[in-house]
């Protein structure tokens, strides 16, 4: 038989989000990955849903009602809490400095830092949009360690190469390239030196999915 077969749990991502700004992040991952027809599973911290009363008009159970399941940041006994839960891997959009902190030293609290470090123990795909600046050395000793055991770290820094007409168009760039790191290809966003999607297209036609490369640093 001649086709292309995905391992189980391919079709199906954690998503969290945290409280950093750029909750736009978040909701518009989980806007593609509905289109992809991925499984979502979602987790909010506490912090996230009060980003989300200052920087949109949607309530919590909106953007909750935009994953296939949702789960409470305290619900440490959820299934995206153990490693027999197979998914394609896990994206926190936005990610603040202090989930990278307790992703980074393994500290499982919360429901999104348990499946975080499920994700990285598993040895699949984690992808954390840190969202800060500047810097500070704690921070970026906190982006090697996630690196180091494997995770990626992907600030949402735009290309202007795209000439971004609006601030959704930066925010398709950045949740585009996070998602590519899956094999998810978002179609919704110009790339570098191939021919941009039509705009009738960019929603009409649904993201594609590719299998994905095992993370080539783990330790």
């Amino acid at each position: 038989m001649n086709h292309t077969s995905y391992p189980r749990g391919a079709h199906r991502m954690v998503v969290g989000i945290s409280g950093a700004t750029g909750i736009a992040y978040g909701i518009r991952t989980l806007e593609v990955l509905k289109a992809a027809g991925i499984e979502t599973h979602l987790v909010m911290s506490r912090s996230a849903r009060l980003t989300l009363s200052y920087e949109s008009d949607l309530t919590t159970a909106q953007v909750q009602e935009l994953a296939d399941f949702h789960y409470s940041p305290e619900d440490v006994g959820a299934p995206i809490a153990s490693g027999s839960f197979r998914t394609r891997g896990m994206i926190v959009a936005p990610c603040s400095v202090k989930s990278l902190a307790q992703i980074a030293v393994g500290t499982c609290d919360t429901l999104l830092a348990r499946a975080a470090d499920v994700t990285l123990k598993e040895r699949n795909r984690l992808v954390l949009m840190v969202r800060e600046t500047p810097l500070t050395l704690t921070h970026l000793r906190n982006m090697t360690t996630v690196t180091e055991n494997g995770g990626i770290i992907a600030p949402p820094v735009p290309a202007f190469y795209t000439r971004p007409k609006g601030l959704e168009d930066v925010i398709d760039q950045s949740v585009g390239r996070a998602l590519d790191l899956f094999g998810i290809d978002s179609e919704t966003f110009p790339r570098w030196g191939e021919p941009a999607v039509p705009a009738q297209d960019a929603t009409s036609t649904p993201p594609t999915l590719r299998p994905l490369a095992q993370s080539a640093v783990h330790v």
